[in-house]
């Protein structure tokens, strides 16, 4: 792929030009690519929020290493 940074007045990177058929080729690849700047719905966020607020709390959180032991030891 043959892309060019793009340059600001001042010489900072502003942007990325990249050639059509590779845009193409990455949509195709990564067909949502063209939603990934768009803004999460408020229902996303909030779940997003209280997870975010459990991680923060340790003692709701267990190590990594008990998830294993309780499904080492789950009969399922």
């Amino acid at each position: 792929m043959k892309t060019q940074v793009i340059q600001g007045y001042n010489g900072i990177p502003a942007g990325v030009f990249i050639p059509i058929e590779d845009w193409e080729n990455i949509k195709k690849h990564y067909p949502n690519i063209e939603n990934v700047g768009q803004e999460l719905p408020l229902w996303q966020k909030d779940i997003l929020e209280i997870r975010l607020l459990d991680v923060s709390n340790p003692e709701k959180t267990e190590s990594i290493s008990e998830l294993f032991n309780v499904l080492d030891t789950d009969d399922n």
